[in-house]
């Protein structure tokens, strides 16, 4: 008892409060925090490559991080837009509005992009990590966005980020828009000059990273060998097709390690926040069975970028103040399939002619009209005018389009977006959280696996696959325990774990629990 009350006197002349001493415990928030999101990363082919990685890559963050092994998506259908946004702020279209790259205006009926002609993410309804970061701090962080294509840019930004920039397809030089600045600070107009694709001279073709990547294919179903690889970027294409090659991340890295430098990201105690996108998709997507040597060195290319990246970061800033989280995009682009060769059950459901067909049944209930105004993917957006003038509720149209179309060849289920409102089945959870009502249509129409969705109009075409796409979550650096979880978790829940990490709120629509 003597020596507590001797310990307490030595606290208290040296002017030392347990709450201090509390302090000093409690592991300071990360200074920066780098959320890469890979378009198109897969678990299967991320392991297939791995006796090509090096030693600072993939093999590092999988040994020495948190990795979650068995993620994906709590919605679909997804694409790079949607999944962005849902990385972001950490919940589903549903809730944030971005349902995919396009959606179709009600009033217009004409197609909408994600980011709108002026390039500005008002098509996001939700908070953002990067934007709650900017309202705990009162504006003191800093928040950047860094892709090759806008749409990644944007959505993973927000709307109060410092600089959202990605690769012009017309010119190759990193560019942003007016709503994030009226132009670009000094150090990118120099970088712009020097290493951005339009005036680098050292990445102007394509080919296999070392020998071993461009020789032994670790595709091993594939019944041809294919070649060497080398592909010349040159035309009015040049720059959309590099920015689906494995040479686009090396110019991501570049800038994300500048722009680290240049704006002082992790110099002070107010955390900053930086997301950038790296590619793993097909080349100029192609189906993988006529590019599995370029996907392979894509692959390899990717591991290489990252581990630099990560190094490059962790100079700057310190080991101990930076928090690396890695995830996908949690798609893949659709594959050709013969399925018709090996009597795979296959077929095509034409979007339009079905939708004439729903309009004829329609009319011979009702009268004549056009019940049914556009057909947009797998959605068909019924005439609501008209059914409030002929006073046909909504409800019973759904119901007698949900009854005839079903009958149709091909088709697995309809939903009505009355039936996605309203429904608490776990069957079509998925389905219901990649709907939003203010972008989708009336009815939505799945095709069974195997089966074809093809819309005349603009000759869009969707293969129907049920498979599951599996990809991880890697949380590396600041303090984090290594480990691996096999427990299935969804993507969603980066975002509130982020923001557990540095101490402020989830964004104002995220629901979902922290990971650990």
């Amino acid at each position: 008892m003597r020596n507590k009350y001797i310990y307490i006197t030595l606290l208290a002349i040296l002017g030392i409060t347990p709450e201090m001493m509390a302090q000093n415990n409690i592991q300071h928030a990360p200074r920066l925090v780098v959320n890469i999101t890979i378009d198109q990363l897969r678990s299967d082919y991320l392991e297939a490559f791995s006796p090509l990685y090096g030693a600072d890559g993939f093999k590092k963050l999988l040994q020495q991080g948190l990795v979650f092994y068995n993620s994906n998506f709590p919605f679909s259908p997804i694409d790079r837009a949607s999944a962005t946004a849902s990385v972001a702020t950490g919940t589903t279209p549903y809730y944030h509005s971005i349902v995919g790259e396009k959606w179709l205006n009600r009033e217009t009926l004409c197609p909408v992009y994600c980011a709108g002609e002026d390039m500005k993410p008002d098509g996001l309804s939700t908070s953002t990590i990067g934007d709650e970061l900017k309202v705990a701090t009162e504006g003191k962080a800093k928040v950047f966005s860094i892709a090759p294509f806008d749409d990644a840019a944007i959505m993973s930004a927000g709307h109060a980020a410092d600089g959202a920039f990605w690769i012009d397809d017309r010119n190759g030089l990193w560019c942003t828009s007016p709503y994030y600045a009226l132009q670009l600070p000094a150090w990118l107009l120099l970088f712009n000059e020097t290493q951005s694709p339009a005036w680098d001279k050292t990445r102007q073709s394509w080919e296999p990273a070392f020998e071993l990547s461009g020789k032994f294919n670790y595709f091993q179903h594939s019944a041809n060998a294919q070649k060497p690889f080398k592909h010349k970027f040159s035309g009015a294409n040049r720059i959309a097709q590099l920015k689906t090659s494995g040479i686009i991340n090396a110019y991501v890295t570049d800038m994300a390690s500048r722009c680290v430098a240049q704006e002082a990201l992790g110099g002070d105690r107010v955390t900053d926040y930086l997301t950038v996108n790296y590619y793993a998709g097909t080349f100029n997507h192609q189906p993988v069975s006529e590019c599995q040597i370029e996907l392979q060195d894509t692959y390899v290319r990717l591991d290489s970028e990252v581990g630099r990246l990560v190094s490059e970061v962790q100079e700057i800033v310190g080991e101990e103040n930076v928090l690396f989280v890695i995830t996908s995009t949690g798609y893949s682009d659709a594959e050709s399939a013969d399925y018709e060769k090996y009597r795979i059950p296959t077929g095509t459901f034409y979007m339009n002619r079905s939708a004439n067909l729903l309009n004829m049944y329609m009319g011979a209930i009702w009268g004549q009209g056009r019940y049914i105004e556009s057909c947009f993917h797998n959605q068909m957006f019924l005439n609501q005018k008209l059914l409030e003038s002929k006073r046909i509720s909504l409800t019973d149209a759904c119901q007698r389009a949900q009854e005839f179309l079903t009958q149709l060849s091909g088709v697995r289920n309809v939903y009505s977006s009355l039936q996605l409102l309203t429904s608490t089945s776990e069957q079509i959870l998925k389905v219901r959280n990649g709907y939003n009502p203010t972008r989708c249509g009336d009815i939505l129409i799945e095709v069974s696996p195997g089966w074809k969705l093809f819309n005349e109009d603009n000759q869009d075409t969707q293969l129907s696959r049920a498979s599951f796409i599996q990809f991880p979550i890697i949380f590396y650096g600041a303090g984090t325990q290594a480990g691996r979880i096999n427990d299935h978790v969804t993507a969603d829940r980066i975002a509130p774990t982020i923001a557990k990490s540095i101490r402020i709120r989830a964004p104002n629509a995220c629901s979902s629990e922290p990971l650990f």
